[in-house]
């Protein structure tokens, strides 16, 4: 008979392992995640000021020509192509994490807005998008009179 040593949680680390694995197989298309594919989606920051909604689109590697933007009554829609890089004749590659192909992204928006002021900038690999609200969309505080 061999003597082991006693691990109690041996086997604990070992379904930890199993459980990341799966975390990364479930996730691996989210943006933030995963190696390259045919589909992605930018990341995206979505924020509201008194007057205006803000979008902010993180798109690294492309040019204002790659990307259109387009707002329907109250649907905003970001859409555009990375480009893959062609692989020059002696390179073989070894990993690729960088993402190319198509996306879109649409946001419904949850108030009226005035689409004729909508304003969108690049840079730095940022788009974003100033959406301004309709007056009576805007918060509007109300006094409380006393009686």
């Amino acid at each position: 008979m061999e003597l082991m040593p006693w691990r109690p949680f041996g086997t604990l680390s070992s379904s930890r392992r199993d459980l990341d694995r799966l975390w990364d197989r479930l996730f691996r298309e989210a943006p933030s995640m995963g190696a390259a594919t045919e589909e992605w989606l930018p990341s995206v920051d979505i924020s509201e000021t008194k007057k205006n909604f803000i979008v902010k689109a993180e798109l690294p590697g492309l040019d204002t020509k790659d990307v259109k933007v387009s707002l329907s009554g109250d649907l905003l829609t970001i859409k555009g192509e990375k480009k893959k890089e062609e692989e020059e004749k002696d390179e073989h590659h070894h990993f690729i994490e960088r993402y190319s192909g198509s996306f879109q992204r649409s946001f419904q928006l949850p108030t009226s807005v005035k689409a004729d002021k909508v304003e969108a900038t690049f840079d730095k690999g940022v788009l974003k998008v100033t959406i301004p609200k309709v007056e009576e969309a805007e918060k509007k505080e109300i006094e409380i009179k006393v009686k």
